[in-house]
């Protein structure tokens, strides 16, 4: 990700203890992990033309088309032989893209999951195909085949998302409050809405936000450290799916579900996914009871970005997909090196601690937009109106 220093917010890592897919240490300086060791040995002898197969959840998101683009340009850059597959959110496609890539010939396996549990069938059959595996972006959680991992740090997105809106409420009490999560086949959905629920659940207790269509949400009003099971109890009620379209009728359906004193001023806190928090804003923008909305996403996808210069969208949590795929290729790298790369840490996916290589995220409002995309040449600013 290009250096932001002078311009970005960069959010600090904060980690806490978590039963699933918790960061669990970082490797001392200069020694690799037993996994990325066993790596190195399987990566021996690896042509270096050997076919890298990356595997995409779908067409359908801004997000996953930013990611295959900057898949084409670096590693098409580099001159890699590699071929990009999308799954459509179907498990059963995963698993067969994953076979057909195998069947190529393909050596490294890059899999970003659509469903994290279901995905460990497809991680086994391509290391007993001989491949090295690396899970993209979201972890697959109860496999002990994984070679490596590489992510955002997810707890600090919905930290983000959930300061944001705490500094927006000044200090007043009994602000309107509606929640979303990601959809729960994806783990890093409990990631984001525990760094949210953590910086959030004070506030809510003391009565600075009133939380208007989450039963779940309300008993657990009191209690900062959920449980996994808990956490996903509230989510039940309030997942996405990562679904524009659902989104929409969810909003929907909660603002129809309650009175004019839930509504006037309203603070959303959106999944972190730019298309459905463009979704949520539309839906709560149409009714007219609605008279201020403040709403949080993430991704820093090119759609939103004129929604946030015209007050449509309050921010977004910016995970550069380059910062990602860069990643990802310094991996590969080592991989057809033979080298055992050391990462920044490791995370626990209910079976073992896989290597992980970190990237950054960086919080953008209407105040450093200019300097966070357009300066820095991420998007280009002609293309918007109204920000200059």
């Amino acid at each position: 990700m290009k250096k932001l220093i002078a311009f970005a917010l960069t959010i600090v890592i904060a980690l806490s203890a978590f039963g699933c897919a918790t960061p669990t240490g970082t490797p001392d300086a200069g020694t690799p992990t037993e996994a990325a060791k066993g790596a190195q040995a399987a990566a021996e002898g690896l042509a270096s033309d050997a076919l890298i197969g990356i595997v995409l959840p779908t067409k359908e998101e801004s997000r996953w088309l930013n990611d295959q683009k900057y898949f084409e340009e670096i590693f098409g850059g580099g001159n890699y032989n590699y071929e990009i597959l999308f799954s459509q959110n179907n498990s059963a496609n995963e698993k067969t893209n994953i076979e057909t890539l195998l069947s190529k010939g393909a050596k490294i396996i890059v899999l970003c999951a659509y469903d994290a549990t279901a995905a460990a069938a497809a991680v086994s059959d391509a290391k007993a195909d001989g491949a090295i595996v690396i899970s993209y972006d979201r972890l697959i959680m109860g496999t002990d085949k994984l070679d490596y991992y590489v992510t955002f740090d997810s707890r600090s997105v919905g930290k983000a998302q959930a300061d944001y809106l705490i500094a927006q409420a000044a200090g007043r009490k009994g602000i309107n409050l509606y929640m979303y999560s990601g959809a729960l086949t994806d783990n890093n959905s409990v990631l984001f809405f525990e760094g949210a629920w953590k910086s959030l659940q004070p506030y809510i207790a003391d009565g600075t936000f009133v939380v208007r269509n989450c039963s779940k949400a309300i008993e657990h009003k009191d209690k900062n450290d959920l449980t996994r099971d808990e956490m996903i109890s509230i989510m039940q009620t309030i997942d996405s799916e990562w679904n524009m379209a659902i989104c929409k009728g969810l909003a929907e359906a909660h603002l129809t579900a309650v009175g004019p004193e839930s509504k006037g001023e309203v603070f959303v806190l959106g999944p972190a996914d730019d298309d459905c928090c463009r979704a949520l804003s539309d839906a709560f923008r149409t009714d007219p009871e609605v008279t201020k909305l403040i709403i949080t996403g993430a991704d820093g996808v090119e759609a939103s970005v004129q929604y946030i210069i015209d007050g449509k969208q309050s921010m977004t949590v910016f995970k550069d997909s380059q910062a990602l795929v860069k990643g990802t290729k310094k991996i590969v790298d080592s991989v057809l090196a033979g080298e055992a790369l050391v990462t920044d840490t490791t995370y626990n996916n209910e079976a073992m601690d896989v290597p992980t290589v970190q990237a950054e995220v960086v919080t953008v409002t209407a105040d450093n937009i200019a300097d966070v995309f357009f300066k820095t040449g991420v998007y280009d600013g002609s293309k918007f109106t109204g920000w200059n």
